[in-house]
C-alpha cells in the first residue's frame, strides 16, 4: 500500500505541482496574474484523479477485489496528503524564489478589479482593509504553508470520501461466512 501511495501521490503532485509552476512562469513572463483559479482547480482534481487509480489497484491487485470504506478512504487521503505537500513545496518554491511580493499584487489585482465593476468606494476600503489581514498572515512561513494546505486539501478530502464510496465493496463470502 505504501508503494501505492508514493507512486499516485508524487505522480499527482508533479502534475498539480507543474501546472503550478507553469502557471507561475507564465504570469512572471506576461505580468498577468499567473492563471485562472478555474486553472488550478481543474489541475487539482487531474492529479486527485490518480487517487482513483490507486486506491482501485490496491483493492483489484492486493485485496482480491474487495476493500472496505476506511482502509479505502485511508489510502486515498494519505495518497491525497502526498499529493498536497508536493504542491506546498512547489509553491513555497515560486513564492520564495520568484514572486515574494505575490499577495501585494494580489490584492491590488483584487481590489482593481472590485473598482473595475462598480464597486464603492466604502466597500473597496473595506475588501482592502480585510485583504490586509492576508498580507500579514503571509510574512510568517507558517501561515503561508497553511494557507496552500487550504487551497488543496479540501478538493481532496472530498475526491477522496467519493472515491471510498465508489472503490468499496465487502466480501459477501466472508460475510456470509461469519454470520
Amino acid at each position: 500500500m505504501k508503494k501505492l501511495i508514493l507512486r499516485y501521490g508524487l505522480l499527482g503532485g508533479l502534475i498539480v505541482g507543474g501546472i503550478l509552476a507553469i502557471s507561475v512562469a507564465f504570469g512572471l513572463l506576461s505580468n498577468h496574474d499567473g492563471g485562472s483559479m478555474l486553472l488550478g482547480y481543474a489541475s487539482m482534481l487531474l492529479a486527485f484523479s490518480l487517487i482513483f487509480v490507486g486506491v482501485k489497484s490496491y483493492r483489484d491487485k492486493q485485496l482480491d477485489g474487495f476493500i472496505s470504506f476506511g482502509r479505502a478512504f485511508k489510502m486515498a487521503l494519505l495518497t491525497m496528503l502526498t499529493t498536497s505537500t508536493i504542491y506546498v513545496l512547489v509553491w513555497l518554491i515560486c513564492y520564495y524564489f520568484f514572486i515574494p511580493d505575490f499577495m501585494e499584487q494580489y490584492v491590488s489585482s483584487v481590489l482593481k478589479r472590485g473598482a473595475e465593476s462598480g464597486m464603492s468606494a466604502a466597500d473597496q476600503a473595506k475588501e482592502a482593509a480585510s485583504m490586509q489581514q492576508y498580507i500579514e498572515w503571509y510574512k510568517n512561513p507558517l501561515f503561508v504553508i497553511l494557507l496552500t494546505y487550504a487551497e488543496i486539501v479540501p478538493v481532496g478530502i472530498i475526491v477522496s470520501l467519493i472515491v471510498a464510496l465508489i472503490l468499496k465493496r465487502k466480501n459477501n463470502r466472508q460475510l456470509a461466512g461469519a454470520v
